[in-house]
């Protein structure tokens, strides 16, 4: 496996980065995971533009979108295969062993894993803990996951691939990696960017392509949806037959199956749109 750090192409065994970099340390990065097909990255543009966003809503140097792009080609140039998972990371570089940033400039890797496709349905678990959607990292990908492991680990241990949070108010926010989208009384919902969840870059493309609209949802309403799907860059668009202890056997659902079906269709059409 071929691998980018900072400007060029390295073997795994050589793909290092110091054990002072500040991403390593304290979680002072950002990412994006991209969906790659036979070597070309799915909404690419939209990826480096959310990239720059959370870069600055960290207070890093934004990423030369130029030089991002090269080290994308580069390593799925080098490491072809039929699916994969393609990472980008950007942290705040090295710098001294607290919260201080040091001024050595930013890290960039970029790394790719194979991925393999996604059953249709899943069953996803709440967890206790919430997002603070007036947290100082809201709406940014940032490396920090900490949280995001333990509630999913959480959810593992009860069945499901997904753990799903309420924010501070109450109110449906998101999964750990994913945007929720429910069906009530026939219409297409999901979470504002207010609730604190991540703007998805596919959350935002079925929005535009499936007419979702944004809603300020209870966590009960995972529990009186007729349907409740995913999306995220790997999953694209996945159905949720259980919730908790809630089944969903018809999933998915007839709003859910046409979502899916007009994501792959607009997604094989526009690589980047």
């Amino acid at each position: 496996m071929r691998i980018w750090v900072d400007g060029g192409l390295r073997d795994t065994e050589d793909a290092t980065v110091s054990v002072f970099d500040h991403g390593l340390t304290v979680g002072d990065g950002v990412f994006e995971t991209l969906k790659a097909v036979h070597g070309r990255a799915f909404a690419t543009t939209r990826h480096l533009e959310r990239l720059a966003r959370s870069a600055r809503g960290l207070g890093l140097p934004e990423p030369d979108p130029r030089e991002v792009a090269r080290a994308c080609d580069a390593v799925l140039a080098a490491n072809p295969m039929p699916l994969g998972r393609l990472r980008i990371t950007y942290t705040g570089g090295l710098s001294p062993l607290g919260s201080d940033r040091g001024d050595a400039g930013p890290t960039l890797v970029v790394a790719l894993a194979e991925a393999t496709e996604r059953p249709d349905t899943t069953a996803v678990v709440t967890v206790p803990w919430t997002r603070n959607e007036k947290g100082a990292l809201a709406g940014l990908k940032t490396t920090s996951y900490g949280e995001n492991v333990v509630a999913l680990d959480r959810a593992h241990r009860e069945g499901g691939s997904e753990a799903l949070f309420a924010n501070t108010r109450g109110r449906l926010c998101e999964g750990t990696g994913s945007n929720v989208f429910v069906v009530l009384g026939g219409r297409l919902l999901t979470p504002p960017l207010e609730s604190g969840c991540l703007a998805g870059i596919t959350r935002a493309l079925v929005i535009e392509w499936a007419g979702a609209q944004e809603a300020d949802l209870p966590m009960d309403a995972l529990y009186e949806a007729e349907e409740v799907f995913l999306t995220s860059s790997l999953r694209d668009v996945q159905a949720v037959h259980r919730v908790d202890d809630r089944d969903l056997p018809a999933a998915p659902g007839p709003v859910t199956a046409k979502a899916m079906r007009i994501f792959a269709e607009r997604a094989a059409q526009h690589p980047n749109p």
